[in-house]
């Protein structure tokens, strides 16, 4: 019995002990004032790559999990039938360009013409008052101006017949540069393929998509937080992220959007406990700058917990000091 008697002092002291330590660990952990905690998820944006027009894939030059950068070919349509109807077109244009040529010296001709016509029917009237000829020749050549001056007319007409023929090819081979632009996919973001959707050969409808990406420049947490919490939150307030993939890092973020609807109750609610239950989806945005640095860590549907400050005066509590893991680990 006295033997026992240490052995259980000692088991105090042990059990004290770890309390103590215990405590003070949660109470180096505990949040303070001034803050909101939620758990959440990162999420990045997804852009799709699609086919404006419905063709085959010549050939696709991305694998899954590449990293691609702006503007960077991911796919390339078949463009056989459009390069013919291109040539075509141009074809289409040359001969418009010619006819413009033909208007211009049928104008050349028929203004000579007109010019010569008109001398013509001055000389048969001034010859025909000093009755050295006859009215029916002055009459004849006036008939004839009459006839350069429609012709002209008709010349003049042409020409813009052409230039209207021009116009119209021009317009069709634009057009179809465009499509032929079209067909060359690329990616409007830098960022990760995330699906690759098709294979080379296969056809695609107007629309179809051929992959996913992901932009690893929009990357955020989205979190829920209760009435109370969510109407003292601000756009633009600090935020902390904690994955629970790297619990011991720290990501620095910023609330940069707020719902102005709350979700998971009725649309109508009478009582204080009814209130508390609605929640109001808040996005937590990292910096693009930071995801740059980070790029290869981003990985969308990480869980985590996320720290938000409702309060502007209130002072992060160390343990959710920015931490960041090293990049050349």
């Amino acid at each position: 019995m006295r033997a026992s008697i240490p052995l259980v002092l000692l088991a105090v002291v042990a059990l004290a002990g770890g309390g103590a330590i215990y405590w003070n660990q949660q109470k180096s952990t505990r949040l303070p004032d001034g803050f909101a905690a939620a758990n959440g998820r990162i999420e990045v944006e997804r852009v799709d790559i699609s086919s404006k027009y419905a063709s085959r894939v010549a050939r696709i030059d991305v694998k899954e999990g590449d990293f691609v950068e702006k503007d960077a070919v991911v796919a390339q349509m078949d463009t056989a039938e459009l390069q013919a109807q291109l040539a075509a077109a141009k074809a289409a244009e040359q001969r418009a360009l010619a006819g413009i040529s033909r208007a211009e010296a049928e104008i050349a001709i028929r203004e000579a013409e007109l010019r010569l016509s008109e001398l013509e029917m001055r000389r048969a009237v001034e010859l025909e008052k000093r009755a050295a000829g006859t009215a029916a020749e002055a009459e004849r050549r006036t008939v004839q101006h009459h006839v350069a001056e429609a012709q002209i007319q008709a010349a003049r007409a042409a020409l813009e017949d052409a230039k209207a023929a021009k116009a119209a090819a021009k317009a069709q081979v634009e057009q179809i540069e465009a499509v032929l632009t079209d067909s060359t996919l690329k990616t409007p973001v830098r960022g990760r393929v995330e699906y690759k959707l098709v294979q080379t050969g296969e056809i695609v409808a107007a629309g179809g998509r051929l992959a996913t990406m992901l932009d690893l420049n929009d990357a955020y947490m989205t979190i829920f937080l209760p009435t109370s919490q969510a109407g003292r939150v601000r756009l633009g307030s600090d935020a902390r992220i904690v994955l629970d993939a790297i619990s011991g890092y720290v990501i620095p973020a910023t609330v940069s959007f707020v719902a102005g609807e709350a979700q998971f109750t009725p649309k109508t609610v009478e009582t204080a406990s009814e209130r508390e239950k609605l929640m109001y989806r808040v996005k937590l945005s990292v910096n693009p700058k930071l995801l740059e640095v980070y790029r290869d860590y981003i990985k969308a549907g990480l869980t985590g917990n996320a720290y938000v400050k409702v309060v502007p005066s209130a002072v992060w509590p160390a343990h959710l000091a920015p931490r960041l893991p090293d990049v050349t680990d």
